[in-house]
This record gives structure tokens, sequence and C-alpha cells, in this order.
């Protein structure tokens, strides 16, 4: 069909860029909620905070994030090409694609941490305070509670978008699908491996947001 020849994909290695997109996402997706989730925090309170100090904070820490969010990422894994071979050893493969994925990632979901952290009802806040609840209280027991459907539609728009920057990071000898894809879809023009290839990102993004979907409704109902 289309002069389409599917007997001819190496099915193992499809095995294996399937296994190396998902730990890319996996580990990805994990350190961007480690350093994302505070940094979003710390956005929403300096933004709030009356101190000029702090205030000053929130400008600089809105400024690098808003440069980080501004550099498409193909630019932005090659630019960090000797950050990742120093902290990682190697500046390709599975491992060398990490640290771009993570601070590509971060101050994006970053952003939608705070959105979701400004989107809490006001009077919660202010009646915990009264109450005599410290920042740290109302931080751990009000906002993060209140604004977790937000936090959890933020992290699946987020997992979505680093599974669409594996697929970049093939450009630069990143693994996984999207390298497979160049390798035998571009340049050898094996368009069969680039169709699988797009199908199986394709199935990862609709189970990701899918369960996403699930999540934010299960705790928006609770």
């Amino acid at each position: 069909m289309w002069g389409l020849d599917f007997s001819k994909i190496d099915w193992s290695e499809m095995g294996t860029a399937s296994t190396d997109t998902l730990q890319m996402m996996g580990y990805a997706t994990l350190f961007t909620f480690l350093i994302g989730l505070p940094l979003g925090v710390l956005l929403y309170s300096f933004s709030r905070s009356a101190s000029p100090v702090l205030g000053w904070v929130y400008r600089i820490l809105s400024l690098i994030v808003n440069i980080i969010r501004s550099v498409p990422f193909i630019i932005l894994i090659v630019a960090l090409i000797p950050l990742t071979r120093t902290i990682m050893g190697v500046s390709s493969g599975v491992e060398g694609t990490i640290p771009p994925l993570v601070i590509g990632a971060a101050p994006f979901f970053a952003r939608l941490v705070e959105t979701a952290l400004r989107e809490v009802d006001r009077g919660v806040i202010e009646a915990s305070h009264a109450m005599g609840a410290t920042s740290f209280q109302v931080i751990r027991k009000v906002l993060l509670p209140e604004s977790l459907p937000g936090l959890i539609a933020g992290m699946t728009i987020t997992a979505v978008t680093l599974v669409s920057y594996t697929a970049m990071s093939g450009m630069v000898g990143g693994g996984g699908l999207g390298d497979l894809a160049i390798r035998y879809g571009y340049y050898r023009y094996e368009k069969e491996v680039m169709i699988v290839s797009v199908i199986f990102m394709v199935v990862l993004v609709q189970v990701l947001q899918m369960l996403g979907d699930r999540l934010v409704i299960y705790f928006t109902r609770k």
C-alpha cells in the first residue's frame, strides 16, 4: 500500500528506541517536577511579597525563566553540550539528553505552577493567615492541595511537551524514536520507520493526556 514495506523494519531496534524515549521522558519528567515545582512556588511567593528585596529577586528569576523558555529547544540542547558533558560525562544518547530536557522544561513547568497557584481563592489564603498559619504552612496545607488539579494539568502538558523535545534531540544524536526517525526516515528515505515512530509517539502522547485528564477529574471531585 502506497509503496510501503513494513517487513524491513528492525523491530528490535524500534523497541530499543521506544525504551530510550520512555527513559528520557521519565527521568526528565521526574527532575522537571522536582525543580519546577519549588521554582514555581518561589515565583508565586516572591511576586506576592511586599519586600523590595524579594521583589527584585522575583524580577531576576522571572527574567531567567523567560530567557530559557524563549530559546528553541534544538538550539538549547546544542548550547548546553559543554555543560551536559561536564555533568553526565557524555553529550549524546539517553544520558546526554536528560540535562537539556530538564533545563528546557523546568522553567516552563514553573510558570504553569505559578499560574495554578494564582488561581487559588485569596479568601482561603487570608483566612489561613488570620488563623495563625505561617507562610510555609499556607503553601503546604492550602496552596498546593487547592491547586492540585491545576498542577496535575500542568505536569501533563509538560510531559507531553517533553515527548516532542525527545524527538528533537534526535537531531543531535540524542537517541530514542526521534533519532531513529531521522537516521532512517530522513537520511535513508525509509518512510516506514518514520511512520511507525510517529505512531508510537502519538500513542504515547494520547496515553499521557488521558491519564492526566483522569487524574485532574478525580482530584477536582475530591
